[in-house]
């Protein structure tokens, strides 16, 4: 199978599946069709748990390392901006046009064809594909779930659109619910408590501090008052006062200790959502890093959410596309750059030693 060859089939999969809505939790249709397509098209042998599919290379051995090759199948919603039907692949000039072609079409389809190649071949490590459900909403019944049926993973090629170059580190997040509380009152009165001066004491907080561990990829953490919600009409003081706080977090803490430090410096209640998805780092000597690099390849941190921030093992994402065209209207993704995807992925992969 040549690149020219692999890169039309990567394109035909990508039409399908631009056609078939699969937003979160959705994903049936699209499951059902790269089932069908890897099955009786490419001859590969799937499972399936879910909406996720997976397909293990013959000649696994658990006392090789692992490489999992990894893309999600589903997109969030479209928004109303659209000139174009979301949901009809159109094919301008090098362009494909429609909903999750950049995010994460093209990743995924590449990554199938790179599988298929590579299948076969007598590599020093065992190969994985795993095309996982419900990215977009950082599902539970996605990555999540995939991990607790898969073998040991010893480290992950994460495909996403960046440039093909490689993210060797990506922010993690967190959401906490604060609640500050004070006393109700008439306004009238010289009498209550206002819970809003309280959040808006602490919000400022927020907005102004500085954690004092940066990270030379990632930057430092951030955080941002999101969402503000306090009174039930004008001439009640209201007795309390709910925000959210958005934070994304580097390498340098966990999400338990930004918790922790956030809880120490505001007066309000705090709760967090989640403490799951974790900032992810691969150490730049990583051969799977160095072999990027030596394809002329060059490391970034970014500052977007993936699967990666599941997996509790060294991860590397990379693919075609650009970041900038997710989730906006009128997504695109280039033929050449599926196909200088495919030519990438295997000229990385096929003489790799983990």
């Amino acid at each position: 199978m040549n690149v020219e060859n692999l890169t039309q089939d990567a394109v035909n999969l990508l039409c399908k599946l631009i056609e078939i809505p699969r937003t979160s939790r959705e994903e049936k249709e699209a499951a059902d069709t790269l089932t069908e397509v890897m099955l009786q098209e490419y001859g590969l042998k799937t499972e399936r748990e879910g909406n996720n599919i997976w397909c293990i290379a013959d000649g696994y051995d658990e006392t090789r390392k692992t490489l999992l090759l990894n893309a999600h199948i589903d997109t969030v919603k479209p928004t109303s901006l659209w000139t174009r039907d979301p949901y009809k692949a159109t094919i301008e000039g090098d362009c494909i046009y429609g909903l999750g072609s950049n995010d994460d079409g093209a990743s995924l389809v590449s990554l199938i064809q790179v599988f298929r190649c590579l299948k076969d071949k007598e590599l020093p490590y065992n190969l994985i594909l795993a095309i996982s459900a419900e990215e977009e909403v950082s599902g539970k019944n996605g990555m999540e779930h995939l991990l607790t049926v898969l073998p040991k993973i010893d480290v992950a090629l994460v495909g996403e659109p960046t440039g093909m170059q490689p993210a060797i580190a990506e922010k993690g997040l967190m959401v906490l619910d604060a609640t500050a509380h004070g006393i109700a009152g008439h306004a009238a009165r010289e009498e209550g408590d206002n819970a809003i001066y309280h959040a808006l004491d602490d919000i400022n907080w927020v907005r102004n501090y500085q954690f004092p561990k940066k990270s030379g990829l990632l930057g430092p953490v951030k955080m941002t008052a999101t969402i503000i919600n306090a009174g039930t009409q004008h001439n009640v003081i209201p007795s309390e006062c709910k925000f959210t706080i958005d934070i994304r977090s580097n390498e340098q803490y966990s999400n338990e200790e930004i918790y922790d430090i956030v809880c120490q410096n505001i007066k309000s209640e705090v709760k967090a959502r989640s403490f799951r998805l974790s900032s992810s780092q691969i150490d730049i000597e990583h051969p799977l890093v160095q072999k990027a690099i030596s394809l002329g390849k060059s490391p970034f941190g970014s500052p977007t959410l993936s699967d990666q921030a599941l997996m509790r093992f060294p991860s590397m994402k990379m693919g075609p596309g650009n970041s900038s065209r997710s989730h906006t209207a009128d997504e695109f993704i280039k033929k050449c750059e599926i196909s200088e995807a495919i030519t990438i992925y295997l000229s990385m992969l096929q003489d790799l030693v983990l």
